[in-house]
């Protein structure tokens, strides 16, 4: 049984309210959660301003950078325990997460510590009315107290996602992880007082949403900035907040991402991509693909080529060899999925695979399992088209023209991102200018160059965080004007 504790200025506090948390694979209890209150997330706000102003705050570049990489490597000494208990909270695979989750937990805090190095600020000479000279240069400065607020679908990577540029620029954090996924959040506190980095510099505080630690945290006046990667409806009530103080945010929202595959793709290729981001990590990726559409002369082929591989995941103990799929991240999770699922059917669907619960063996059949679902037939009006769902299924339609389909796939208040899979390189270009997203990725999905911009376009975000566009958010700009 574990016991997981509000991290705050460098010491575990509990609270008198605890929640559970549970394993999606067997619905087994892991532990319990300590609830943090008004008081808590106080304390731990503060203790973020005085870190700022005390030894984190005067602390140089280089001695920073020091502290981030050895907390890089932290992670990765403890990676088992890491490992362990990001599967435990998620129920996904190992081989996904031991690839993905961890080593990228790990890689965000060293690519943005090196990263401050080497970026400059901008600088102009002037003359001056009275023909005189000046120096005009940047100062890039800490926003100061930066509200964390992570999701629960690749919680330690999109954490540290925000955590690892906001102290490479200086700030302070305050963390508070999603209430399914508690573990990672919490462990890396231990890894924070191994390395030395100053207490108050880090903290976490564990709870839900309204009238709990989110809502306490984000409305707090002493939080300088809101970082946010979660649906849209909570990122609109977070901006609410935000709104007092005059706050910024930096937000990564809801998506209903198009995958656009065209007669003249590498047909294999193209099949194997959109498993990938229609079904990797049982669909619960921001970036995944949930409306696909096939250009109409390979459109049977490509339905009838993704059945068969949606048929052949392997569900089942995510430590067992060859196990690629996993549940859903909870109980509550899984009802929604499965609500879309009857709708689906309901608004006429023809299913070609999936569409219920899938027969696991004991212990797991009190999991949060869901089957990997496709479905053909329905009209863009469909609810399933139309609204996010975040589950393992994707509806594929057929499209002939170039023009149909960037209509078609621009029709949604989402903008997150798409995937296109086409050997004409003018087609490709053209598609990348054309669709309202904030990332296109052509031939390949969740190809990450941490340099570039991230973010969402329409309801799915506001701003861009990764590479300089995060010093952006992270950091205040000064201009400083010196007459000579």
């Amino acid at each position: 049984m574990k016991d997981f504790q509000n991290f705050i200025n460098g010491e575990w506090v509990s609270s008198p309210r605890t929640f559970e948390n549970r394993n999606p694979v067997d619905n087994s209890l892991i532990g319990h959660v300590h609830e943090a209150g008004r008081a808590e997330v106080d304390a731990a706000v503060r203790a973020a301003r005085a870190a700022l102003q005390g030894p984190w705050g005067k602390m140089t570049v280089a001695q920073r950078v020091a502290l981030l990489h050895a907390v890089a490597d932290g992670i990765n000494r403890r990676f088992d325990d890491f490992l362990a208990a990001e599967i435990a909270d998620t129920g996904k695979p190992h081989g996904l997460a031991s690839h993905l989750d961890i080593p990228r937990g790990a890689a965000n805090f060293k690519v943005f510590a090196d990263m401050i190095k080497n970026v400059p600020t901008e600088s102009f000479a002037m003359t001056t009315p009275d023909g005189g000279n000046a120096l005009n240069y940047g100062v890039r400065t800490p926003r100061g107290v930066i509200a964390v607020v992570c999701p629960w679908n690749l919680p330690l990577l999109l954490m540290t996602w925000k955590v690892g540029p906001a102290l490479a620029f200086g700030n302070t954090v305050v963390v508070k992880p999603s209430e399914e996924t508690p573990a990672t959040a919490t462990l890396l506190g231990e890894v924070m007082n191994e390395v030395g980095v100053p207490p108050g510099v880090y903290n976490v505080v564990h709870g839900f949403g309204p009238e709990s630690a989110g809502a306490f945290l984000t409305e707090h006046p002493g939080v300088n900035g809101i970082t946010f990667t979660g649906e849209t409806r909570t990122g609109e009530a977070i901006m609410k907040a935000a709104a007092n103080g005059v706050r910024p945010v930096s937000f990564e929202l809801g998506g209903k991402n198009p995958g656009i595959v065209f007669a003249d793709a590498d047909f294999d290729k193209a099949v194997a991509g959109i498993t990938r981001s229609s079904f990797d990590n049982s669909g619960q990726v921001c970036l995944g693909t949930e409306r696909v559409y096939v250009q109409r002369p390979i459109f049977e082929r490509f339905v009838a080529a993704l059945k068969e591989r949606a048929e052949s995941l392997k569900l089942g103990d995510p430590y067992a060899q060859g196990t690629n799929f996993g549940p859903l991240v909870s109980q509550v999770h899984r009802e929604k999925v499965l609500s879309y699922y009857a709708k689906a059917r309901e608004e006429g669907a023809t299913v070609v695979t999936g569409g219920g619960v899938p027969d696991m063996p004991a212990p797991m059949k009190d999991g949060a399992w869901v089957q990997p679902t496709i479905w053909t037939g329905l009209p863009e009006t469909a609810s399933v088209i139309r609204e996010e769902i975040f589950g393992p299924c994707c509806h594929i339609a057929p499209f002939d023209t170039e023009e149909e389909v960037i209509a078609m796939a621009n029709a949604t208040p989402y903008g997150l991102a798409a995937t296109v899979w086409t050997s004409d390189v003018g087609r490709a270009h053209r598609m990348g200018a054309a669709l309202e997203v904030g990332v296109c990725w052509i031939n390949a999905w969740f190809l990450r160059d941490l340099r570039t911009a991230f973010g969402g376009a329409k309801q799915s975000g506001i701003g861009r965080e990764g590479g300089v566009h995060s010093l952006e958010f992270y950091t205040e700009l000064r201009n400083v004007c010196v007459k000579l």
